[in-house]
């Protein structure tokens, strides 16, 4: 939902200011899930990436166009929904090795802050809940526009990006290589793409 990291090279630009943004895109927001995507990516064996997404979520966002400042964003992940194209592999992830889904069915985000750091970039900060561990994190994101869609619900897009240590959220579980590393990493990389249709007045 650093959703989610280092700080992007805007962060070194003085007094950066938001673009002008329209009225309307001020008020509430509901993330459509099917237009939507909650993304992973981690390295596995040292040599390959292992990508994967949450299907099952819902969010909202409450955004101020005049002071990007005064915006915010909450999300909830059914971590049943994790997919990464192998069942076996989401097995694994669903157990207690891992998320422990039969107690920890819910990852949330909750935002805290929100910046604009010029043009059509955002930081949005926040906290992430996993395994029961509460810890800030911070997503960049891009403002990809806003459309009347042909059903004439008005939209919102977004791009995200995000970093973070597996292993502060308590996700430790791994295993030695024999040719030296580990077969997955600690940083995992996270990817949004988030459309969001305004709420009625």
């Amino acid at each position: 939902m650093s959703i989610f990291g280092r700080k992007s090279d805007h962060a070194a630009a003085p007094a950066a200011e938001a673009a002008p943004r329209p009225a309307s895109l001020t008020g509430a927001w509901t993330v459509d899930p099917a237009h939507s995507s909650l993304g992973f990516v981690a390295r596995h064996a040292m040599v390959t990436n292992v990508k994967g997404g949450f299907s099952d979520f819902e969010g909202t966002l409450q955004l101020d166009a005049a002071d990007p400042s005064r915006s915010s964003a909450s999300f909830d992940v059914r971590m049943e929904s994790i997919d990464t194209g192998s069942a076996d592999r989401d097995g694994h992830l669903k157990s207690a090795d891992f998320f422990d889904i039969e107690n920890h069915p819910t990852m949330t985000f909750r935002s805290t802050s929100a910046e604009a750091l010029g043009g059509d970039d955002y930081r949005i900060t926040g906290e992430l809940s996993i395994l029961g561990t509460t810890r800030p994190i911070s997503i960049d994101l891009e403002f990809n526009g806003a459309a009347t869609d042909p059903f004439g619900n008005e939209r919102v897009g977004f791009e995200g990006k995000a970093e973070l240590l597996r292993s502060e959220w308590g996700l430790t579980w791994n295993a030695a290589l024999e040719t030296g590393g580990v077969l997955i990493s600690d940083k995992i990389k996270l990817v949004f793409d988030i459309s969001a249709i305004k709420a009625a007045a």
